[in-house]
C-alpha cells in the first residue's frame, strides 16, 4: 500500500533572469534519483515530464528592462493550470527552473485551496524575499517577483489575473540574507513573517518554523513550500546563480524538512534555481533530492551516505 501519490512536474523555466542554465534543472533532479527516493519511501510517483510555456505576448505597459516577460507570462499560465489539476490527484513537486515558476505554481495551488474553502500558507525558503513587482525591480529579473504576484500586488500587466491571492499573514520567509532597501521597506509594511539568518543564528531555526506550522494547522490550511537552492550555504549547494554566503547548513536544511514532514501539512513543493551548469559533479542536485526526501518522510537512520564522485 502506497503512502500517497507524488506528481513530478518538470518546469524548465529559464526566463526569470539573465543567467541561463536552470532549464536543465528538472532532468538533473531525475538523474539524481528523485523518483527512486520517493518510491523507496512508499509513494506512487507519476512523472508528468517537462511542461512548456503557453503562447503569450507582453503588453507595452511593462517596463522595457524586464527580462523575457512574454515567456514568463506563458509559464505562469501553464504552471497555474498544472498545479490546480495536480493538487486534485496528489502532492505536486515542481522541478525547476528558476523561481519565477512559483508565480504559476503558488497561484495554482491557491486556486485549489480556495475551491476547498481552505486557506493557503506559503513557506518561502530563500536568501531573497522575491517581493518586487515588474515596476519596482531594478534588475528586471522576474524570479524576484513571485510573492508580490501571488499576494495580488499591482503592476503585473499581461499576467493571468490572481483570482485567489495569498494573504500576507499566511506567508513565512525563512533564511533571508539578501534584501535590498526598497524591498525591505515594502515587506515591513505587510503582515508577512520574515526571519533572517541573524535571527536564526541567535534563536535557532526550529522556533519560528514551528510557530508557523502551528498556525497552518490551527487554520486547517494547505502548505506550499518553495525551496530555493540559495536557502542553503553555497559551500554545500554551489549550483545557483544567486549565491549568498552564510546560508542554512545541511543539518538546518534537513531539520526544516523533517519538521515539515512531521507536521503532515505539506501540500505542494517547489525545488527551484538549480543551475546544473554551475554544479560540482551533481552535488547540489543530490542535496536537493535528499532534502525533498526528508520533507516526504525520510529520517536520519534512513539516509544513505553520499560520495560526490
Amino acid at each position: 500500500m502506497t503512502r500517497g501519490t507524488c506528481i513530478l512536474i518538470g518546469a524548465p523555466v529559464d526566463s526569470g533572469k539573465s543567467m541561463r542554465g536552470c532549464l536543465m534543472g528538472p532532468d538533473a533532479y531525475r538523474v539524481a534519483g528523485i523518483a527512486e527516493a520517493l518510491r523507496d519511501l512508499g509513494y506512487e510517483v507519476v512523472d508528468e515530464g517537462n511542461l512548456a510555456p503557453a503562447p503569450a505576448s507582453a503588453p507595452d505597459n511593462l517596463p522595457a528592462h524586464v527580462i523575457s516577460p512574454a515567456e514568463t507570462i506563458g509559464w505562469t499560465e501553464t504552471l497555474a493550470g498544472a498545479a490546480e489539476v495536480a493538487m486534485k490527484r496528489g502532492l505536486p513537486i515542481f522541478l525547476g527552473g528558476d523561481h519565477s515558476l512559483s508565480l504559476g505554481s503558488v497561484s495554482g495551488t491557491a486556486r485549489h485551496a480556495a475551491e476547498l474553502g481552505r486557506p493557503l500558507f506559503v513557506l518561502w525558503l530563500d536568501a531573497h524575499s522575491d517581493y518586487h513587482t515588474p515596476q519596482s525591480t531594478a534588475s528586471g529579473n522576474l524570479h524576484g517577483t513571485p510573492l508580490a504576484y501571488v499576494t495580488g500586488r499591482e503592476g503585473f500587466h499581461g499576467f493571468p489575473p490572481v483570482s485567489a491571492p495569498v494573504r500576507h499573514e499566511n506567508i513565512c520567509l525563512l533564511g533571508l540574507r539578501s534584501v535590498d532597501a526598497g524591498e525591505r521597506e515594502m515587506i515591513q509594511g505587510t503582515a508577512m513573517q520574515f526571519h533572517d539568518m541573524r535571527e536564526i543564528d541567535e534563536t535557532g531555526i526550529a522556533r519560528p518554523l514551528q510557530a508557523f506550522l502551528d498556525k497552518v494547522r490551527a487554520a486547517n490550511g494547505l502548505l506550499h513550500v518553495s525551496l530555493d537552492v540559495d536557502f542553503l550555504d553555497p559551500g554545500i549547494a554551489p549550483a545557483v546563480g544567486t549565491t549568498v554566503p552564510g546560508g542554512a547548513t545541511m543539518r538546518e536544511g534537513h531539520l526544516v524538512m523533517e519538521m515539515i514532514s512531521d507536521s503532515g501539512l505539506l501540500s505542494a513543493l517547489d525545488l527551484v534555481e538549480l543551475n546544473p551548469y554551475l554544479d560540482d559533479r551533481g552535488q547540489t542536485a543530490r542535496v536537493m533530492v535528499d532534502l525533498a526526501a526528508s520533507a516526504m518522510g525520510r529520517r536520519v537512520f534512513d539516509r544513505p551516505n553520499r560520495a560526490f564522485v
